[in-house]
């Protein structure tokens, strides 16, 4: 296998595992042994450590070596600060240059999400909110703007782990998700900002909540 393509292989094996706490905080990323788990040699893998380091999951840890670094629930009110000045700008764009047809669909889908969420289906419901998230980076078509989304995702994706998965919180998510893609498929760009800055409240609420000690 090509040098470039094992890298591939073994970061987003590895990123999901870390993002899905597969892999919990303080875990150690010895070469070796995930050299061999992963079925790759040691320099793909180092370059699958060096991405993961760059997006800050995998952190030097003196007298350890490689870790999975460390989620403080004390960070969160400034990574939801910053998500939402950048959700609220994606979602009034995506109201301007958006494909009508892509978020007619994916507001049908989250019409339909509550049975995904009371069937236990929760990886199908991620994955549509993934889905989501991919169309409004799509549609701003703007790299730079899209980078800088995805990365305060992912250390939140982490932290909503933490707040485990509540059913009637998953629901109440779904229908805010649905009148965000319906705001962005009428074009209505205040109301998408607005829609969005609801949702994300609702979320950074239900996490404190359920992380507090």
């Amino acid at each position: 296998m090509p040098g470039g393509r094992a890298s591939d292989r073994a970061y987003e094996a590895l990123r999901d595992e870390i993002l899905q706490w597969r892999l919990a905080p303080g875990t150690v990323l010895g070469e070796v042994e995930q050299a061999a788990r992963l079925g790759v040699s040691r320099t793909p893998l180092r370059e699958a450590l060096s991405r993961l380091s760059a997006e800050g999951l995998v952190e030097a840890q003196s007298g350890r070596g490689l870790v999975v670094s460390s989620v403080d629930i004390a960070d969160v009110r400034g990574l939801f600060e910053l998500r939402e000045a950048l959700e609220t700008a994606a979602a009034a764009l995506a109201a301007e240059r958006r494909d009508e047809a892509v978020f007619a669909e994916l507001a049908a889908e989250f019409d339909g999400a509550v049975d995904l969420v009371r069937a236990h289906e929760l990886e199908a419901y991620y994955g549509l909110v993934a889905r989501f998230d991919e169309a409004i980076d799509t549609s701003i078509g703007n790299a730079a703007f899209a980078s800088a989304l995805r990365g305060v995702r992912t250390h939140l994706q982490r932290i909503r782990r933490l707040a485990q998965d509540d059913p009637a919180r998953l629901e109440r998510a779904a229908a805010e998700h649905r009148l965000i893609a319906e705001a962005i498929r009428d074009g209505d760009s205040d109301l998408a900002r607005h829609a969005t800055a609801v949702h994300l409240h609702a979320s950074l609420r239900h996490i404190l909540e359920a992380t507090a000690s």
